[in-house]
């Protein structure tokens, strides 16, 4: 099972999104996602958030907030659990150039139209709605969203 982080930095109403336009073969091509990555050898999640958002945006953050856990199962052959964060600080001197997307400030309330995963609409509306940490389960079946599952209860209609 691979892990991976991803953290969405909020400022005015608005979450630092990265349109992913840049890299090759990429499972998020044309999506807007956070930023965030896998884990190196020896990192927490903590840890892995703070390096990959430096890595991308050039800033540290500063008490990045671990909101839930998004377990993602595909095709029935792979399984990643995502570590999500949000955070409201960050130190040094943010770039919107990165080298697996373009980084932009998008409002809140216009994500949602926006490509985006359809699993992304739901824990977007955990996050909006101060949802204490959450686990939450998502399988597709290619670029299909077939089961969501919230804090290991009974699944949840997809539609968010």
């Amino acid at each position: 099972m691979d892990n991976s982080t991803l953290c969405y930095i909020e400022k005015d109403d608005s979450y630092l999104m990265m349109h992913r336009v840049r890299k090759k073969n990429d499972l998020n091509h044309d999506k807007w996602i956070g930023i965030g990555g896998h884990f190196e050898f020896g990192e927490s999640p903590y840890d892995c958030a703070i390096r990959e958002a430096y890595e991308e945006t050039g800033v540290t953050l500063v008490n990045p907030r671990y909101r839930g856990i998004v377990t993602f199962v595909t095709d029935d052959t792979y399984t990643e659990q995502m570590h999500l964060f949000t955070c409201t600080e960050y130190t040094g001197e943010l770039s919107l150039n990165c080298d697996e997307g373009d980084l932009e400030w998008v409002k809140k309330s216009e994500i949602k139209n926006l490509p985006i995963w359809e699993g992304d609409k739901i824990f977007f509306e955990l996050l909006d709605s101060d949802e204490p940490f959450f686990s939450l389960k998502l399988v597709y079946e290619g670029d299909e969203l077939k089961k969501v599952v919230l804090n290991g209860e009974k699944p949840l209609d997809k539609k968010a």
